[in-house]
């Protein structure tokens, strides 16, 4: 793929969000004729700005033809390979490349990358800060904050890449040092087609290692993985809260009473015990046994102690965040649980019995695991946003019926979701914002949602 990008000098980026901007300005860099297509009506004064001083042409509202006369297309995250462009690209018989084929030979260090249907921003995010703190310059992004394209212009000693399922269906040309893929859960099937394969791109994290790289996988998964990838279990870590593995794997990461170890051939070592961090969540437990196994695969060993490293890592916003306390009851801000598996992980993970909140734009998923879930750790649900009517329906089927389900009055639910959990929430109890759904039918973004949330639980504390 690189000698092929090599011999192009005109490419298009379909697309002008973070990664597409990065995209086209490192094109532009390279010295590149670049042309920027975004479907979208209208660019972001950042984007527009940018273009501005690269001398960047653009286009937006739709993809015209104009975008398919450079010698190559390149796409920004999130393209499907079912998208008109793309469609209309081969049909054209023009290159389609990826943003991680594009970026991965000019990237300067070697790369840790990580994948999973849920904690992947927190384990990126915690891999990034220990081999900081450990004193390696280190980049970290990808799907999470900076564009991957950034890393090229600095050197490094590590980048650490959140990397989508999206992006790594296009990937042929990445190097990847340690891979981890934090859990599997269906998630994405709308863009995907099929959860066999959305596995197999999450899978492809692995292929691209060469069979030399590290692996780190939950135990649990490696079956469902390996159908993707048949050799996965050379070289690979393998999470499991039992004392024995149910796969051969060449480590094992055990979640212990109260530590977490890693065990390899004849050697254990302690990796850091449960008391020495505060971050909320069994699975949080799991995301830094994953991250300080990566470090150590990586050739790094946390510096200090444990909790001295873990001291200042801020947990990623509207992720299992503590959103206040009122009355006794504890309100918890888990905006980012947009699938029913992050849901389920944060009303099992979290101590206390819970009044949660469900809904919001729905991704085709299955609502039976969700109600199982609730069933099991909440006291109460209460329903907003578009799929309140589905996720009603699989309750009921459970025999749930404690459901307060809101009247569609738009980003005003929230407010009258918080009130109503309030009015259950007994002293001792947790309200857990853990949707389930993205939130495109009411909110821009995950974040405006949580911090709506948050908004209306700093009122009730005045």
């Amino acid at each position: 793929m690189k000698n092929i990008i090599d011999n192009f000098k005109r490419f298009t980026v379909i697309g002008a969000g973070v990664s597409g901007t990065a995209l086209a300005l490192l094109a532009r860099r390279l010295g590149y004729d670049v042309f920027v297509s975004e479907e979208r009506d209208s660019l972001s004064p950042a984007s527009l700005e940018k273009f501005k001083n690269a001398s960047i042409p653009f286009e937006s509202g739709g993809h015209t033809a104009r975008a398919f006369e450079s010698e190559a297309v390149i796409l920004s995250s999130g393209v499907s390979p079912d998208a008109t462009c793309v469609l209309e690209a081969k049909r054209r018989g023009v290159p389609v490349i990826g943003e991680l084929d594009f970026v991965a030979p000019r990237l300067s260090a070697p790369v840790i990358g990580v994948t999973g249907s849920n904690g992947k921003s927190t384990l990126t995010s915690l891999v990034g800060h220990i081999l900081k703190k450990s004193g390696l310059k280190t980049g970290v992004g990808g799907n999470l904050g900076d564009a991957a394209s950034l890393f090229t212009i600095d050197k490094f000693d590590c980048i650490v890449l959140e990397l989508s399922s999206f992006q790594l269906y296009w990937a042929h040309n990445l190097d990847v040092a340690v891979g981890a893929v934090t859990n599997l859960a269906p998630d994405h099937i709308d863009w995907h087609g099929s959860y066999e394969a959305y596995v197999a791109a999450k899978a492809k994290l692995f292929s691209l290692q060469g069979g030399l790289g590290w692996k780190i996988v939950q135990d649990r998964d490696c079956e469902t993985l390996s159908l993707a990838l048949p050799e996965l279990l050379s070289r690979t870590a393998a999470l499991s809260w039992e004392k024995d593995l149910r796969n051969a794997c060449g480590a094992h990461i055990f979640m212990g009473e109260s530590g977490a170890f890693l065990r390899r051939a004849d050697e254990e070592a302690l990796l850091f015990k449960y008391d020495e961090t505060t971050l909320l969540g069994r699975h949080n437990l799991e995301n830094i046994a994953m991250a300080l196994t990566a470090a150590r695969l990586f050739g790094v060993r946390a510096t200090g102690d444990v909790k001295e490293t873990l001291a200042d890592f801020k947990p990623l916003p509207h992720r299992c965040e503590l959103a206040g306390v009122v009355d006794g009851v504890t309100y918890i801000d888990d905006s980012k649980g947009t699938n029913v598996a992050a849901s389920v992980t944060a009303m099992a993970s979290i101590e206390g019995r819970k009044v949660v909140i469900l809904g919001g734009k729905g991704k085709g998923e299955d609502y039976e695991p969700l109600a199982d879930g609730v069933l099991n750790n909440a006291d109460a649900a209460v329903l907003l946003g578009a799929e309140k009517n589905k996720i009603e329906a699989a309750l009921k089927r459970k025999g749930f019926t404690n459901i307060y389900k809101m009247a569609d009055a738009g980003t005003q639910e929230m407010k009258a979701a918080v009130l109503t959990a309030k009015s259950m929430a007994k002293p001792g109890m947790v309200v857990l914002l853990s949707p389930a759904c993205t939130s495109w039918d009411m909110y821009e973004s995950y974040k405006k949602r949580g911090e709506h949330f948050r908004d209306v639980v700093r009122e009730l504390q005045n």
